[in-house]
């Protein structure tokens, strides 16, 4: 496989990507705290990064990929209390809800590994005695912290310095914690929270050890892809190198991927300021495959701006190489030479040419606006090069390349209806309209909807249309 190039979060630089085994790439992608539906922020990274592995997928790579599911939390618990429900109920259900918001984002679910916190308590358990054992971390009144001034380079990720985390701290010494900086392994019990059985007694496991337990569980000491948020760097990703290579002596990940974060209407999304919005919500009036395509067209670590406008914008980007799509499958329909002429070979020799760009673009480190723009200049050859007179041949093949760079980017799945719904319907008005005798209204919308790029052609076999 020709060498990707990947902006590695820890070296602030792109860098070549090496495999640890040409055999199998592994990768860990920080999942949801599943005590609500996901919101747009957390849709991001599912898609960036399962279009990372679609691509490695489409050059021929095996990958082990997984995405966690933190079941055991402040939040789980406290949303728990206000439902009257349990902790492990409120769970399973927004599993449940997650799963089918991602299997809407057209997420490869099947081939993604889901462990819960919960399911590897003996081995988190496990962990944080060998941490103690090996003088990185300490018991105190039934809570165990990692002792972060024991890790010489901490802050490496995230760039930050421990003597400065220390004086900004908003937490003082007590007699709990050795340092402000120090983070939980493992929580004491509180009453009527979910607990278990440990050598410092009843309790819970904290955030950041779950990951390093389960990531290393099912990808080894060392992964090569290790992504989420930006948000996260800062303190989960750090404290888990931090546990992680004290522990084992090696290093937890060779590439950190980090994706920029969602603005809605310009500005930072927020439960306060009301601009926030869940994956469900959106899907009540955009196709949820709209919603992956718009998180692809800008590069992965830039900030993203969500609104009505840019969706709709991404809906008709959408409908152009869906047509573009139609128009291979009608023209197959009849196509019956099976010699390449000059013509065909010419346009196949286009279509090629953005193949190639298209994977440039995609080892450039995840460049998926670039590599859409590819695709979309396919779709020019394909509307302007390819007509009744193009070989069955041609027609396959160029069909073949344009599925095969759809299905990197996960399109292609959507139902026919649910895209082209409002354009069929204006045509209804228009043939209504024209039934009707009533020319104004069907020339009316004949422009409304060239105005929008639609171009409607009269055939035989009904209106057609096409954007421009």
């Amino acid at each position: 496989m020709k060498r990707m190039k990947l902006y590695n979060s820890i070296k602030r630089a792109k860098e070549e990507f090496v495999p640890i085994d040409s055999d199998e790439i592994k990768m860990y992608v920080c999942g949801p705290t599943v005590y609500n539906y996901i919101h747009v922020g957390n849709a991001r990274p599912l898609v960036v990064f399962d279009t990372l592995r679609r691509y490695l997928n489409y050059k021929g790579q095996k990958v082990n990929y997984v995405v966690n599911f933190t079941d055991i939390d402040d939040k789980l618990i406290n949303k728990a209390k206000e439902e009257n429900t349990t902790v492990s109920e409120l769970a399973e259900r927004y599993i449940e809800e997650y799963l089918k918001d991602s299997r809407a984002l057209n997420v490869n679910e099947e081939d993604t590994k889901h462990p819960k916190a919960t399911e590897h308590i003996d081995d988190i358990v496990e962990y944080v005695k060998a941490l103690i054992e090996k003088g990185y971390a300490y018991e105190s009144h039934g809570d165990v912290y990692f002792e972060v001034a024991k890790v010489e380079d901490y802050g490496k990720l995230s760039k930050k310095k421990l003597e400065d985390l220390i004086t900004g701290a908003r937490v003082s010494v007590s007699d709990i914690k050795k340092s402000p900086a120090d983070f939980a392994l493992w929580k004491k019990a509180k009453v009527g929270e979910p607990a278990w059985e440990s050598p410092w007694g009843l309790g819970r496991p904290g955030w950041h050890i779950e990951c390093s337990v389960m990531s290393q569980k099912y990808l080894g000491e060392t992964m090569d892809i290790h992504a989420g948020g930006e948000d996260l760097q800062f303190p989960h990703h750090e404290n888990e190198i931090a546990q992680s290579e004290s522990l084992t002596g090696k290093p937890f990940a060779n590439y950190w991927l980090h994706n920029g974060m969602i603005n809605v209407n310009n500005e930072k999304m927020s439960k306060s300021k009301g601009n926030f919005f869940t994956v469900r919500e959106i899907s009540e009036e955009f196709h949820l495959e709209i919603l992956r395509f718009f998180l692809l067209t800008a590069h992965y670590r830039k900030p993203i701006n969500f609104s009505r406008d840019n969706m709709e914008q991404a809906k008709r980007g959408l409908e152009r190489i869906y047509k573009s799509k139609e128009r291979l499958e009608e023209l197959l329909e009849s196509a019956k030479g099976s010699e390449i002429s000059e013509k065909d070979a010419e346009a196949l020799a286009e279509v090629e040419k953005y193949r190639v760009e298209f994977e440039q673009s995609m080892e450039d480190d995840i460049n998926t606006a670039d590599a859409i723009s590819a695709i979309f200049e396919m779709v020019k050859v394909i509307n302007t090069s390819l007509d009744e007179n193009s070989s069955r041949k041609a027609l396959e093949e160029v069909k073949s390349t344009l599925c095969e760079l759809g299905e990197v980017i996960g399109i292609f799945r959507m139902e026919k209806e649910s895209l082209e719904g409002e354009i069929e319907k204006l045509i209804e008005q228009r043939n209504k309209a024209r039934a009707e005798k009533d020319f104004a209204t069907a020339d009316r919308i004949r422009d409304e909807l060239l105005n929008d790029g639609i171009v409607l052609e009269d055939t035989p076999h009904g209106v057609k249309w096409r954007r421009v």
